[in-house]
């Protein structure tokens, strides 16, 4: 089956159509009776396979989500070419790793994410997210992701790991390289795929992962000498500990799925209760009683993390459609989360939506998203913050997205008071 360009989905100009463009190529996908075949973009330096399965509907990528037995996150998850050892020694970490790796590396870092510690770190958020709003009011609206949105997450994160505010800076713009590798602004790169361009987005890439791996490992080694409580001591001493590398693949992680995702979700609420003025009405009508099922349904309408792969490991039927052993899928979040047969009115953006089985924390099972409950909390602080401090803000003009397969960002969005 030859795909019509409005529904390659292998293909970066696809993702730098419009919204409501995407969507609908997504709802077509989704009224097929099985998923498509696409193949793959061969990239310079990197190569790739023969092409990928586009798991589109919720049944589907639930499914696939629990049964990691067959559809397994070895040897790579989060790019569709298989990941060369010269990028997978800084982006690997656990997300492409199977039990009993899986689990075991999960067990020493869900240390810091128990309910104690979160609940601990509930003062640290609310006085994080009234700074960041003081300096906002004291500078006057500019740009919302730099002033508001991007802060709060990395300083969370870096705090967790005992990163000192000096780096913030800097771990704020590498992650940035890191996920907006596809984006003209951060890599050069964008849709010319030409070796030029492709080896000088690599360059920022490597250079990226690089200098948060040193990051990591300089902080290890000082916290093996004098442990001092935060979470870079927990992962480095004990009887269960990480190594070097797989400290520094885990911060790079952290960083990355913990700062940029919780930081569009914040950009993304913002936008959405700027267009929709009567979910925002409900939500301070009551705003303890509406902010989790409001975060929850933020996450599923805007789903900041679009996909991953997965890699059969036999042969497999699934809802009558047959796999071989080496096949790739993708799991399209973003799809699932719009599936008509799951979601009544799933194009509108409603608050109050109970039950909200979205993925866009991931499918059901093993790879669950660690760090749900502490996105929903700083998402929670900082409406709160916003709402309270700054009740007429709203997002103005069009958001500048992210060019990008992976992640469904803002990069920059205008708002005012």
């Amino acid at each position: 089956m030859t795909l019509s360009a409005d529904l390659d989905l292998s293909q970066i100009p696809f993702w730098g159509l419009p919204q409501s463009e995407r969507n609908e190529a997504f709802r077509r996908l989704r009224r097929m009776d099985r998923p498509v075949f696409m193949r793959e973009q061969i990239l310079p330096f990197i190569g790739g396979g023969p092409g990928f399965y586009a798991l589109v509907r919720h049944a589907d990528v639930t499914e696939a989500s629990r049964n990691a037995a067959v559809f397994s996150s070895e040897p790579c998850s989060n790019s569709i070419p298989d990941m060369p050892r010269w990028l997978s020694v800084y982006f690997g970490s656990m997300i492409n790793m199977d039990d009993p790796k899986h689990a075991q590396l999960r067990r020493i870092v869900s240390r810091a994410f128990t309910p104690r510690i979160l609940a601990k770190m509930e003062e640290d958020l609310a006085r994080a997210a009234a700074e960041i709003v003081d300096d906002a009011i004291e500078q006057g609206p500019g740009d919302f992701v730099a002033q508001v949105a991007a802060k709060l997450p990395v300083r969370v994160i870096c705090d967790m790991m005992g990163i000192p505010a000096e780096f913030h800076d800097m771990v704020l713009q590498q992650t940035n390289v890191i996920l907006g590798n596809t984006d003209p602004e951060y890599t050069g790169v964008g849709t010319d795929l030409t070796r030029r361009n492709v080896a000088k987005g690599l360059g920022k890439l490597l250079r990226a992962g690089y200098s948060l791996n040193r990051l990591a490992a300089r902080l290890g080694d000082e916290r093996r000498k004098r442990p001092t409580g935060d979470l870079v001591s927990l992962l480095v001493n004990g009887e269960e500990r990480l190594s070097p590398q797989q400290l520094g693949s885990f911060f790079i992680l952290l960083v990355v799925a913990g700062s940029e995702t919780t930081r569009n979700a914040i950009a993304h609420g913002l936008r959405l209760f700027t267009e929709h003025p009567h979910q925002r009405a409900i939500l301070l009508n009551n705003f303890d009683g509406h902010i989790v099922t409001a975060c929850d349904e933020i996450i599923r309408y805007a789903t900041p993390v679009i996909q991953f792969r997965r890699t059969l490991t036999r042969d497999h039927e699934m809802n009558g459609m047959r796999y071989k052993k080496g096949d790739k899928v993708l799991l399209f979040y973003n799809s699932a989360n719009r599936d008509e047969a799951v979601f009544a009115d799933p194009d509108t953006f409603d608050i109050t939506r109970d039950p909200n089985p979205h993925v866009g924390f991931g499918g059901p099972g093993p790879h669950y998203c660690l760090g749900a409950h502490l996105a929903r909390r700083e998402m929670t602080v900082m409406f709160r913050e916003l709402f309270t401090r700054v009740p007429h803000i709203k997002a103005v003009g069009e958001p500048d997205h992210l060019l990008s397969n992976f992640i469904n960002g803002i990069k920059h969005m205008s708002y005012t008071f």
